[in-house]
């Protein structure tokens, strides 16, 4: 929902401070001579803000872990409470994503990372046994100002980068904050063995240090862009694209299913298979890691196959995993049922970059149809640029809602069935409706006007 406009070599201003005036990462020797390692210097410091951001939106999942009996919180209010964060986290994805040109990256990455000191603090007032439910919902649903900083941090590089290198470049700045949830799950396994489930301060205290660390690095390394303006425009545009919400829809399949999982592993293992919280910590990590380091294989699959192919049988195979599950469920078999989940985090992080790889090709098959027709080709290529940066940041934060419904749906289905099964009958149907969704708009054979062979709605999404 960002544009740049495209200038020569970088200049800075003394008065202004971290601004660069001058941004033309097209243009070859430009890059090489100096956008290269700018661009990269920002690339690692944005990484270490959102990966930090990630773990304080999901900090809540690790400490209900701490949360025993005495605390008075059954498992329906532990599944809304991580409920919470995941919500307030998805609507601020869009007000992130505009505050980058509001602002400048470099600005609102310090203003977003400091502000993650607050649930931090927060939270380690009011975590003990006594303090009321409604604190600490309340508290938790300030924990979502992390989830907003995925969006901010995403607009922040893309305006950094060519179109050649983009696609690497935000890869990696997406895996790198994913990797902040099963980080913080370590942190809190480990936390829980040394210092037993009585400490969760101790948690709290450790991530504190690290944020003052980030927001002040970010503070001397990083720049401003001044041609970063927002596009309001694309994003009015973006709205009234028909894709726009068949994307965000799938995108609740794969990362809804990501971050949902990663809120409620921990829960479903303590109240399912009666785990102590260091069994269910020792465990809860492992899939979120996977998911976060194999989401870059997810776009480089979607570069050789296309995007869609990969999307469609990333769902049927997250259809099958669920079905393992369900069976796991039933038979009460604990590696099966953990095996099944770590299988639906893996094809949720390949799936998150499947998904995200079909928005630019898609408005990219339209900008060559457009063209084909007699559209001016600068200006449809333009255009694909612009929405497609909008369908991003809004498939983004209504792919965030996923892990609300995910977690609202546990927590009905332990309130009436005292087990997870409705819940994962539903995550099984809603990833075939999915995998549907995917071969009817993309995949499947329509007649092509003038020819006798049929051809893919969406060639080469």
């Amino acid at each position: 929902m960002t544009t740049t406009a495209a200038q020569p070599p970088p200049t800075r201003s003394p008065l202004r401070g971290r601004w660069i005036d001058e941004w033309n990462p097209e243009d070859a020797g430009f890059w090489e001579r100096t956008g290269a390692r700018i661009a990269n210097r920002n690339l690692w410091f944005s990484i270490l803000c959102e990966h930090i951001g990630f773990s304080i939106w999901t900090m809540w999942s690790v400490l209900v872990l701490f949360m025993g009996p005495e605390y008075g919180i059954d498992a329906a209010g532990k599944f809304f409470l991580v409920a919470v964060p995941t919500l307030v986290g998805a609507v601020l994805r869009l007000p992130y994503t505009f505050a980058v040109a509001r602002f400048g990256g470099r600005n609102w990455t310090i203003i977003s990372a400091a502000l993650l000191l607050i649930p931090t603090i927060l939270a380690a007032i009011v975590m003990q046994p006594g303090t009321s439910y409604g604190v600490f919902i309340a508290v938790a649903a300030v924990g979502g100002l992390g989830g907003g900083n995925f969006a901010s941090s995403m607009a922040n590089i893309n305006t950094f980068y060519p179109e050649s290198r983009k696609g690497w470049a935000l890869g990696l700045n997406a895996g790198g904050g994913n990797i902040g949830v099963p980080v913080i799950q370590l942190v809190g396994l480990l936390v829980i063995a040394t210092a037993g489930i009585a400490a969760p301060r101790t948690l709290l205290v450790i991530y504190i240090p690290l944020i003052v660390l980030a927001a002040v690095l970010a503070a001397v390394s990083m720049d401003n862009l001044s041609s970063v303006r927002n596009d309001t425009g694309a994003f009015l545009e973006s709205l009234r694209e028909r894709q726009t919400w068949v994307m965000s829809f799938l995108y609740i399949g794969t990362f809804g299913s990501f971050i949902g999982y990663s809120f409620a592993f921990g829960l479903v293992l303590q109240n399912q298979f009666g785990r102590t919280p260091l069994q269910a910590a020792a465990v809860t990590f492992i899939g979120p890691l996977l998911g976060s380091l194999i989401r870059p294989v997810g776009g480089r699959l979607a570069d050789r196959m296309g995007g869609a192919r990969v999307t469609f049988w990333t769902f049927i195979a997250m259809v099958v995993a669920t079905a393992v599950i369900i069976a796991a469920s039933a038979m009460g078999s604990l590696g099966l049922f953990t095996t099944g989940f770590v299988l639906l985090f893996v094809l949720s992080g390949l799936g998150n970059g499947s998904t995200y790889k079909m928005i630019p090709a898609i408005f990219r098959a339209q900008a060559t149809a457009a063209i084909a027709g007699g559209t001016d080709e600068q200006s449809a290529l333009l255009r694909a640029r612009r929405v497609s940066g909008a369908v991003i940041g809004v498939a983004g934060a209504i792919g965030a809602l996923g892990g609300l419904f995910i977690n609202l749906a546990f927590r009905q289905s332990f309130l009436v069935a005292k087990s997870g099964d409705p819940a994962y009958w539903s995550f099984l149907a809603f990833y075939v409706v999915c995998a549907v969704v995917t071969y009817v708009v993309y995949l499947r054979a329509v007649s092509t006007v003038g020819s006798a062979h049929p051809r893919p709605a969406h060639a080469g999404v």
